[in-house]
């Protein structure tokens, strides 16, 4: 069995656990992966990789991704996610609409980007999240990411809800710390959904409930040539 799922991943569960429950669905030694994780909290476009379309990870990888996400200002959370506990800015003040835009357009283009301390980057051997769990501090360097276009299509203090366009390796979570950061008042992500991984969009995507009903078969795609 080859080809690639465009699976509508729910909220809950990682992208390992999810392919964990498919690897039950193929047959045996069959492999599997994705290109691109998305957080337990986060839904949205997965790409399934399956038997010899796991040779194309690296390219689907490269896939522009595109996101709708919903950013708490006024407040932070260590994980910069809803996973961990919110702590309130102290004295913050509501910004105007152009001084969010004005926050938001300097994100735009390649910028220098930190990833988040409880992310699956490596430090050491280590991955990043496993230190900041043990209260070991992790200091992740910066690293160049393109960030195509962010579009405001809601702002409601203290809720700011955006459609992002971006290249490979850019952290939403981040995006939304350093937007926070901007504004000197702190900000988080609440919610995080994936659009689109190159053709592949959310309007078109299987959910996991219909792959375990249904099987993966019917539902594979042919590898792009």
């Amino acid at each position: 069995m080859h080809g690639l799922l465009n699976l509508d991943k729910p909220a809950g569960p990682s992208s390992a656990a999810v392919l964990n429950r498919l690897k039950r669905l193929l047959p045996p030694k069959t492999k599997i992966g994705h290109a691109g994780t998305l957080d337990p909290f986060a839904t949205g476009v997965l790409v399934v990789l399956i038997g010899k379309a796991t040779r194309l990870c690296e390219s689907m990888m490269d896939q522009p991704k595109a996101y709708s996400t919903t950013i708490k200002l006024g407040a932070t959370t260590p994980t910069d996610d809803p996973e961990s506990p919110e702590v309130l800015t102290e004295g913050a003040i509501p910004p105007s609409e152009s001084a969010v835009a004005a926050a938001v357009n300097q994100f735009v283009g390649v910028i220098q980007q930190r990833p988040p301390a409880y992310s699956a980057m490596k430090v050491a051997g280590r991955r990043a999240y496993d230190l900041a769990r043990a209260g070991r501090p992790v200091d992740l360097p910066a690293r160049p990411v393109r960030i195509d276009s962010i579009h405001i299509t809601a702002y409601h203090w203290p809720l700011l809800h955006l459609t992002i366009h971006c290249g490979r390796g850019a952290y939403i979570r981040s995006l939304a710390r350093d937007i926070g950061a901007t504004l000197s008042l702190g900000g988080y992500l609440t919610s995080l959904r994936r659009l689109q991984v190159g053709e592949f969009k959310v309007e078109a995507a299987v959910t996991l409930e219909r792959l375990l009903a249904e099987g993966v078969e019917p539902h594979l795609i042919e590898p792009p040539k």
